[in-house]
Order: structure tokens, then sequence, then C-alpha cells
């Protein structure tokens, strides 16, 4: 493996580590209002949609990258919409919906 393959290969596992911090920070706070769903909805269709292409992939940085990256992501896509949506109900009162939150 050469110097560049090393320094892709480190840089592929790292990135997508920072999505932890993300995580973190909306647990902490119990509250994913400041991140937009489409967004992360978008972002996470196309990890979803590129990962086969990596998982089958001969390259091991993208392979890696891809790997990782679905994992991590859709971590953030989860914490997002169960903070969400987390405690919000909806009633109906004469025929229109009402939310509780």
């Amino acid at each position: 493996m050469e110097a560049i393959e090393i320094v892709g290969l480190i840089a592929a596992t790292v990135l997508p580590l920072w999505n932890i911090p993300l995580v973190i920070h909306i647990i902490k706070r119990k509250s994913s209002d400041d991140i937009s769903l489409a967004w992360v909805l978008g972002v996470w269709v196309c990890i979803v949609l590129m990962a086969p292409s990596g998982f089958v992939s001969e390259d091991l940085v993208w392979r890696c990258f891809n790997i990782m990256n679905i994992a991590l992501f859709t971590s953030v896509m989860c914490v997002v919409v169960w903070f969400r949506f987390k405690g919000k109900t909806t009633k109906v009162v004469g025929g229109a919906p009402v939310d509780n939150a």
C-alpha cells in the first residue's frame, strides 16, 4: 500500500467520525430542530444509494468510507428523526389535526 492510499484510508475512516459529535450534541440538547429534516434525509438517501458501489469496490479507501459513512450517518438520521418527532402527537379536533407538541 502506497503512502497516498494510507492517507486516503485514514481520511476515509476519520471523516465519518465527525458525525459522532453531532449525535452527542443532539442528544444532550434533546432537540434536532436546528437541523433540516430534508437535508438529513436527502444526504442519507444519497449515502444509501452510493453504498452498493462502495461495498463491491476493489478500492479499499472507497469501501472503508462507505461502510463508516453509512453506519455513522444512519445514526445521525435516526437521532434527528427521533428527536424531531419524540413526544409530538396529533389529535383531530373538529376534523382538523391539532399538534400537541
